[in-house]
């Protein structure tokens, strides 16, 4: 029984793993439907990139770093018990490559090539891992010191704030040290649209994130005997929450409307296995609105040229999901208890105050070294030709 056990979590976390590494293309098309044509290959090939490099990081570093475990023995030892340790990592790995996926979002269309794999490497290996650790895997103490003054620990089932509200935080410091794409803000005041070049792989793309999330999310549970329908019900009523209140707001948007149940998803992350499905959609329902109402902010009135919105929506839903976990959470309002509101802000609010400190380090020294922007030139030429040589649709430019 026991060995049947082992293969059984070892195999649940390798499906969940495998969910969540396909939402990373889910990454890839939100950006290459949002951005326009010219940079879609590059959208592609980001992702890819950052995610392989991230897959080498966080093996010799990054898991080392977050949870005291090493992988330089013998094959032999890392096969045991149907090598649960090393899918472990796997899962947490597609998690981690999370980071430079949601910051490719915000510095789309202008960013270097190059410079953003060297930020990827500094982020995976160090950043990211650095509070990954303290909070999932128990280290400097930061957890034991929480449950020690209110009562219990910063809850984050699944990472409302250890992924998605450290990658917004990150990419907000990314986009503000690289300035907005050329032409969006004019100097007599008027705002070039900068349109989405497919609503369609936009959808697309929507779409792929948000069922790979439910590996993302149930599969947090990491073994098989923890797997709780409360947590998928969860998710589905903040998804749906998300998407209608976006919908409305957004006045009917489709880019709205499809980034309304991803904000649903991370603000539930946190507290997913401990919210009633009524909280749940209500949680969802007001990420939703964060969303509408933030993007639109930043973009027409803060003129943050944020492309894909991940600050709105990755940056605020997520610390949003970190406190809502300490409101819904409580038994007062249906919850499961066990959580304290003060450990949920406190550990949102070190969560923002690291990444934004991280962001603003890695790439204000990038910046200062080596350069984070393409040339004006290759900028209005495309990053798929500036970087790449090759277009999205490379026949039909021929014929042009």
């Amino acid at each position: 029984m026991d060995q049947v056990k082992q293969g059984t979590d070892a195999l649940f976390i390798l499906l969940g793993a495998i969910m969540v590494l396909a939402m990373h293309a889910g990454f890839a098309f939100l950006e290459l439907g949002t951005v326009r044509r010219k940079n879609q290959v590059n959208a592609l090939v980001k992702i890819l990139v950052d995610f392989s490099v991230s897959t080498v990081v966080y093996f010799f570093v990054g898991y080392t770093v977050a949870y005291g475990v090493d992988f330089f023995g013998n094959a032999g030892a890392l096969a045991e018990k149907n090598g649960y340790e090393l899918v472990k990592f796997f899962f947490l790995l597609t998690f981690a490559a999370a980071i430079p996926a949601i910051v490719s979002g915000g510095i789309a269309e202008r960013a270097r090539f190059g410079p953003q794999v060297i930020a990827t490497v500094a982020l995976v290996g160090l950043i990211y891992p650095l509070f990954e650790g303290a909070v999932w895997g128990g280290r400097l103490g930061a957890q034991a010191w929480l449950e020690a003054s209110f009562g219990a620990p910063f809850h984050d089932f699944a990472g409302s704030v250890v992924v998605h509200a450290v990658g917004g935080w990150i990419g907000l410091a990314a986009v503000l040290l690289l300035g907005a794409r050329s032409n969006r803000y004019r100097k007599d005041g008027a705002i070039s649209a900068h349109p989405p070049s497919s609503i369609p792989f936009l959808s697309l793309g929507a779409w792929i994130l948000a069922v790979g999330w439910f590996g993302f999310i149930v599969m947090s549970a990491q073994t098989i005997d923890k797997i709780s329908g409360l947590v998928a019900v969860n998710s589905l009523m903040a998804m749906a929450g998300g998407t209608l209140v976006a919908v409305v707001m957004g006045r009917n948007d489709p880019g709205f409307a499809y980034n309304g149940p991803l904000a649903g998803l991370v603000a539930v992350c946190a507290g997913s296995d401990v919210m009633h499905p009524a909280g749940a959609l209500v949680v969802g329902g007001v990420a939703g609105a964060i969303f509408v109402f933030m993007f639109t902010l930043t973009q027409n009135r803060w003129k943050i040229d944020d492309v894909l919105g991940v600050w709105p929506l990755h940056g605020l839903c997520g610390a949003w999901g970190g406190i809502a976990c300490g409101i819904f959470g409580s038994t007062a309002l249906g919850g499961l208890g066990g959580v304290s509101l003060m450990s949920q802000v406190l550990g949102t609010v070190a969560g923002v105050a690291w990444a934004l400190l991280g962001g603003f380090v890695v790439y204000g020294l990038i910046r200062a070294l080596i350069g984070l922007r393409m040339s004006q030139e290759e900028e209005y030429e495309g990053a798929d030709l500036s970087i790449h040589r090759i277009g999205a649709t490379p026949d039909r430019e021929a014929n042009w």
